[in-house]
């Protein structure tokens, strides 16, 4: 009977500590490792901002980073820039089937913005990106 109780406490206590690192795991937002690194955390993609070391939705990521820059040159549209004002390193967030991508100028063309700064690969299946050259 003695064996009997102890092997019930046994199997409570490791049913216990299962379910409490269970809900410490599901609890715990995971610390990102580099700038721009998508996770999916509460079922939404996030992204890194190592710099202030929070996670931020894709498009929150976005803004900070061009904001740390100055902002979104050309705001957002479906329609690109004139070609013959755009500089250098400007920035769009282009509208393409209901989503958008930020685009990215960079040597003599519009690129998304992760083909240059090489964030996360995730970031060019996200919302418009993956469409943005067809």
């Amino acid at each position: 009977m003695t064996r009997q109780i102890f092997i019930i406490i046994a199997l409570t206590f490791s049913t216990l500590a299962f379910s409490s690192n269970s809900f410490a795991a599901d609890s715990t937002a995971k610390v990102g490792q580099t700038d721009g690194e998508i996770a999916m955390l509460n079922g939404q993609a996030m992204a890194w901002v190592a710099e202030d070391e929070q996670w931020l939705s894709i498009e929150g990521f976005w803004q900070h980073w061009a904001d740390g820059r100055g902002g979104i040159t050309w705001g957002r549209s479906k329609d690109y820039p004139p070609y013959e004002q755009v500089k250098e390193q400007d920035t769009f967030l282009v509208e393409l089937n209901g989503g958008t991508c930020l685009m990215e100028f960079w040597h003599s063309r519009w690129r998304r913005a992760n083909d240059v700064r090489r964030w996360d690969d995730g970031f060019n299946d996200y919302s418009a990106c993956p469409h943005v050259f067809d």
